[in-house]
């Protein structure tokens, strides 16, 4: 790719206002086709955010060796999960992709290599979600992806560099949830909005907090905080996709937290609004 090609992949992204960034806590596959307070909260955030120009999307599930870029014209819907009705495995998002954004998000990432990819499509961690809050599926999206040889703190700090795409009316979206130990679901509670283990509570208020008062270090540093946090975050894919928000987070902006409740024993659906 040479300079004017650069130039004129920039042209295609005018600079607008900044838009909002994003953590949205996905939780189960279901919640793409049930009605409940949290998907009414995904639909609500996206009505008070101005109407993006494509979103960016990383996911906890697309954990790869190395950082891809979907650059497809037309990503696939994957129906990555099993046991799951019939009626889940039918839906479709067929979101258009935005092979130039993809080269942007390439390009301000460099000197790392990213490569493009076109093979991937939209995983359920993006497509559960953003059906609610775009469901004509009329907005580009693209994902990238986690790269699971790097430490937190290097996802921060690689999450700065993609602050520009803000200007340019990207709603960059993180999916996850923060705090995601299926081994210790609580099966009697599993649809108990407000249901979890007593470290899994103290997770939440501990981590709001930090959020909250700004603080994000320890949020970053979570492998350091005690046994709360190994229970919560027993793997960090699902854990990831927050620290890409909140490196992405200006000094002088507001953060908010919604659909902030614990369900079955050991999952959050707290999610975060930036700006």
């Amino acid at each position: 790719m040479n300079l004017n090609d650069l130039q004129n992949i920039s042209e295609n992204f005018q600079s607008t206002q900044r838009m909002p960034v994003l953590f949205l806590g996905h939780g189960s596959p279901m919640n793409a086709i049930e009605e409940n307070q949290f998907v009414q909260g995904f639909r609500k955030a996206a009505t008070e955010i101005p109407r993006p120009n494509a979103i960016l999307c990383i996911s906890a599930h697309w954990y790869t060796e190395g950082t891809l870029v979907t650059a497809m014209e037309m990503p696939k819907t994957i129906h990555d999960f099993y046991g799951f009705p019939k009626e889940l495995f039918d839906v479709q998002y067929p979101a258009p992709g935005n092979p130039e954004l993809a080269a942007e998000t390439a390009e301000l990432l460099l000197p790392l290599e990213v490569e493009e990819d076109h093979n991937w499509g939209l995983d359920h961690g993006a497509w559960s979600v953003i059906r609610h809050m775009y469901p004509e599926a009329y907005i580009p999206v693209i994902q990238l992806s986690i790269d699971y040889t790097k430490p937190p703190q290097y996802h921060y700090d690689l999450a700065k560099r993609l602050h520009k795409l803000r200007e340019k009316g990207i709603l960059i979206i993180g999916s996850g949830n923060i705090v995601h130990n299926l081994r210790l679901i609580d099966w009697k509670n599993i649809n108990t909005v407000g249901a979890g283990w007593d470290w899994a509570v103290e997770a939440r208020e501990k981590t709001n907090n930090w959020l909250l008062d700004g603080n994000f270090q320890p949020i970053i540093d979570y492998q350091k905080q005690g046994t709360f946090l190994e229970y919560a975050v027993p793997t960090p894919d699902h854990y990831l996709p927050l620290i890409y928000t909140l490196g992405l987070k200006d000094r002088s902006e507001h953060l908010s937290l919604f659909n902030d409740e614990l369900i079955g024993g050991s999952l959050s659906m707290t999610s975060v609004r930036i700006g």
